[in-house]
This record gives structure tokens, sequence and C-alpha cells, in this order.
């Protein structure tokens, strides 16, 4: 028979399923909201953090510190800097290497510069643009268009691509914005949405007629208001011994504040009774549990919730993800020919490589290495490309990869793979409409919240921004409100 996990009649809980960094957010900003609201975290792997992970690994000369996920944050979205704040790692965060900022495309088998004043995918720096090697004279010409260009009537949506081409040329995307997009999203620019990504980049073209005058105009505003000096302040930030230090901040003090935590814990499906959800474990156990946050990746919260409402369970199916890996690699510096003068580089879809980017991290973030070593990271997976299932051969790819472009022989003195199965979720084209039909949906179970990198936005301080807005939702419910601690134990 199966058994239950019920709480006392008349006191109400939230169960949080997912354990990245969104769902511990989640059941954060629950027990700061509402002290008195008993909540439980259900993790069905074997650690915490989802995609953040980090690799301490001792050498002889010092330590290398290897990220298997995400490396860094967005510092201009504040919901990770101030949740670091409260958790008290403010003075443990560190920005990028602000002497050393180059960041090159290889075209054509060659690095070249990534010309300035391309800041969030906007030419405002002209005379770089001018002075690049990456853009013919022809191609460079067809950007100039963009200022006479007349704006595109009406109010829907296009493919990235085809609005950088409509405005820019087919040229600049392909060896401008392309690779910084999939660097970002590891999508394919001619299906996702400009809606879902970089929507601004439409709301320049109606205001000011064009991208070009708009980050122009934009530029103007930021000197104008005295923000250029904040600008040489990075944009990028990270702990000293990596991410993973937010999610080992983040379980003692949901620990100490009464939450419950369980890995190896997978859900398999809920079902609502009249005031609280019923979840199946796929040990044949069942909880109980008034109110419900799905963290998951949304093909598997459409599994979880399609007994309770198929078209909430297809909408987010519907979603779709890539599979993506990191592949970190250390050297000694004398056996790495080509100097390492910058972050690192992005690939060209056109360039025809199966890597995507390379960071060089002992340079982006000098403290990652020991002095007189290089530690240099390749991201591999790019939509609608097959990933390598074995750890061997993605470890060849990237070193193939560094051989062709840096030129290293040597063998690595120490290795980290990590193969991410659907990682990247895509903002294809129609994404808008079935994040409208979501929503519509989840309006008929005001009880029930989504958080993830699914919907609307992918970096860590976008999930943890949806961790704090799906407590919100939930705790609208004044039976949620009223909790008062029950413990959430098997029967």
């Amino acid at each position: 028979m199966e058994s239950s996990s019920s709480l006392e009649t008349g006191n109400p809980s939230t169960i949080v399923v997912g354990g990245g960094i969104a769902g511990l957010a989640a059941a954060y900003y629950l027990k700061k909201k509402a002290p008195r609201t008993r909540v439980a975290v259900l993790e069905a792997g074997s650690r915490w953090g989802g995609k953040i992970t980090t690799a301490r690994v001792p050498f002889a000369a010092g330590e290398f510190i290897v990220e298997g996920g995400p490396d860094t944050f967005l510092a201009t979205k504040p919901y990770a800097v101030d949740l670091c704040k409260e958790l008290g790692l403010a003075e443990r965060l560190h920005g990028t290497n602000a002497q050393t900022k180059n960041t090159y495309v290889l075209h054509k088998g060659r690095l070249l510069p990534l010309p300035d004043g391309l800041a969030m995918m906007m030419p405002a720096d002209v005379q770089s643009i001018l002075q690049s090697e990456l853009l013919s004279w022809p191609a460079k010409l067809r950007m100039g268009i963009d200022f006479i260009l007349p704006v595109r009537r009406g109010n829907k949506d296009e493919s990235l691509g085809a609005f950088v081409s409509r405005r820019l040329g087919r040229s600049a995307y392909e060896n401008l914005i392309e690779p910084l997009t999939s660097g970002i999203y590891a999508g394919n620019g001619d299906r996702l949405s400009l809606a879902s990504t970089f929507p601004y980049l439409r709301d320049l073209e109606r205001e000011y007629g064009s991208i070009g005058r708009g980050a122009l105009a934009l530029r103007a505003k930021r000197a104008a208001n005295g923000q250029n000096a904040q600008r040489s302040r990075s944009a990028f930030l990270t702990p000293t011994t990596g991410l993973a230090e937010i999610i080992e901040a983040l379980i003692p003090r949901l620990k100490a504040e009464g939450v419950e935590l369980r890995l190896r814990t997978r859900v398999r499906a809920i079902m609502q009774r009249r005031w609280s959800f019923d979840l199946a474990l796929a040990d044949g156990s069942r909880l109980e549990s008034n109110a419900l946050i799905l963290a998951t990746p949304a093909p598997v919260s459409g599994s979880i919730v399609y007994v309770l409402d198929p078209d909430l369970g297809r909408a987010l199916r519907s979603i779709q993800y890539s599979d993506t890996a990191t592949i970190s690699l250390a050297y000694h510096q004398a056996d790495v020919p080509r100097a390492l003068d910058g972050y690192g580089y992005v690939i060209p879809r056109r360039e025809g490589r199966r890597a995507l980017a390379c960071t060089w991290t002992s340079t982006k973030f000098p403290h990652r290495a020991p002095s007189g070593y290089a530690l240099i990271r390749v991201f591999v997976g790019r939509a609608g490309e097959d990933l390598p299932l074995d750890e061997a051969e993605l470890l060849a790819l990237a070193k193939d990869e560094l051989r062709m472009t840096l030129g290293i022989q040597a063998g690595p003195l120490i290795s980290r793979v990590y193969r991410w199965n659907e990682a990247m979720p895509q903002y294809n084209l129609g994404h808008p409409e079935t994040l409208s039909k979501i929503d519509e949906r989840l309006a008929r179970h005001p009880r029930l919240a989504l958080a993830g990198n699914g919907y609307r936005g992918i970096g860590i301080p976008d999930c943890i921004h949806s961790g704090e807005l799906a407590a919100e939702s939930v705790l609208k419910s004044a039976t949620v409100r009223a909790g008062i601690e029950p413990a959430l134990t098997r029967s």
C-alpha cells in the first residue's frame, strides 16, 4: 500500500519542488515574508544547487576554482546581489578583471577583437565598428542604413536574427550579434523570440527610429547623468571561491529557519483536493501541501501537473531546452602559445565548430588559478545540434578546440567535464504566447506557482527573482499566510 505524508488538520504548508537556486530562493523568501509558514523543499537529485556547482581542485601550487555551470551573475539586476548581502556574502563578491577586458570573435579561424560599444547588443561605438576587421566595408555601410530605414509597423514578434538582419544587415548579425547571443542562450537566433530575449531593441526602433540612434541617445544620457564612472565597475560578480558559496550559505540558513530539505525525492504527479495538493512521489508515497511551487525545468513541471491540468502540462512541455556542456582545463602558462589577454572568445555558428565559446577563466578571474597557470573553459551545445554523451568525447572536443585556436599541444594538468541535459530553455518564436497561456491556466490554481529559468529570464538573478515572485504568489492565499509550523512527516 502507498504510505502518505500529511500535515496536521488546519495547519497549511508550502512545498517547493526543485532544489536549484530558484527553488531555494523561493523557500528563503517564503520564510522571510511569512515566518510561520511551514516549508519543505524536495529535490530529485543528490545535491542542492542545480546547475550551480563548484569544484575547488587542490594543486601543488595552490587551488583551481572550477565552475561546472554558470561562473558569474549580472550585477545590474539586483536580485542576486541583494540575496548575497542578506546571506553575509557581500564582502566576498569579486568583479571581473578590470585590467584586461578584451573579448574576441573567431572569424575564419582567426581571433579578432569584438568592437567596443556592443553592450546589450547595441552598436554604440561607431568608430570601433568602422575599424573592425570582422565586417567588410559593404557590411559596415549596410549597418549605417539603420539610421535611415523606416520603422516597421505593427506589434508582431519576429526572431532576433530577422530583426538584426533587417536593421543592421545579415553580416552584422552573423559576425557580431549571433555569437554573443549563442553564448547567452545557446540557441538559434533565427528562432529566438525578440520579444522574449532582447525586447528593448524593438523599443529603441520604435522610440528613436533606429537601433544606432537609440544606442547613441542612451550613451549620451548616461554621460549626462554621470553614469560613465559607474560603468567602469564590473557588470558581473562572483563569490571568492565560486558560486557554490551562495548555496553553501543558503542551506544552513534554510535549516535554521525550520525548512525541511529532502534530497532524492522525486515528484511524479500532483492532484488537487478541495483545500490541498496531493503529491505522488516516485517511491510510491504521497505528500499533502496547501500550496506548491514548481521550480523544475518547464517540461518536468509539465509532466508533474499534467493530471491536474492537461492544458497547463502541454503548454509547459512545449518549451524546448537544449543540452550543454562545460569543459574546464588547466595548463602551465608556458604551454599556452597565445597570450590570454582577455575574457575569451565566442564562435559564430557559421564557423562550423562544435564549441560555441571559450572563457579564459584565469584572466577573467585571476584568483581562480594559481600564479603561472592558465584555467580555460570551453562551452559546447548549440540548439539543434547533438551533444556527445561520453565525457571522454567532450574532453577530446575541447582539447581539439584549444589546439586549433590557441595552439595548445600539451595535455591538461587537470580537467573537469560537466554535461547538462535540458539545461538551456529556448525562448523561441511563440514563447510570449506560451507564457500567456501558462498564466491563464495558473490563474485557475491560485496556490500553485512556477519558478526557474524557463519563463522570463535565464540568469541567476532572474531565477532568484522568479523564486521570490512565486513565494509572493502563493502567499496571497490567506490559508498559507496563517501557517503555524506543523511538521512534515511520513506516516
